[in-house]
């Protein structure tokens, strides 16, 4: 492999670094092969629930952990709180990837990770 790597194919950053034998880009986190073929990975994007349930857009939701709200407000949101009408993102502050309406808080970005999809 030569001394300059290529810029990432889906924000065409220069700052791509090897990561065995993939190629990624620590701007948007997008990672492809080196075998000299330039993927874009267009398949939709999964996002799964703590407990592994897939979800999508206008799901509802608990929260399965009290979680600290830092900023103006701050306080806690509760444990089984219900959350309806989510919406998946792909550009949420760190790894949230949901935007939702949360009784008694307003909007916020929640992490998957924190949810449970209510079936």
């Amino acid at each position: 492999m030569s001394d300059q790597l290529p810029p990432c194919p889906v924000c065409a950053s220069e700052f791509t670094y090897e990561t065995g034998a993939l190629l990624t880009c620590p701007m948007c986190g997008h990672e492809w092969s080196t075998d000299g073929e330039v993927q874009v990975d267009n398949a939709e994007r999964v996002v799964k629930d703590a407990v592994g349930n897939v979800l999508a857009d206008g799901d509802t939701v608990h929260i399965v952990k009290d979680l600290k709200v830092k900023g103006a407000g701050g306080g806690v949101v509760k444990m089984g709180t219900k959350v309806r009408g989510i919406r998946l993102i792909t550009d949420g502050v760190g790894d949230h990837d949901i935007d939702a309406k949360v009784p008694g808080f307003g909007q916020m970005q929640l992490k998957s990770s924190v949810v449970k999809k209510v079936v």
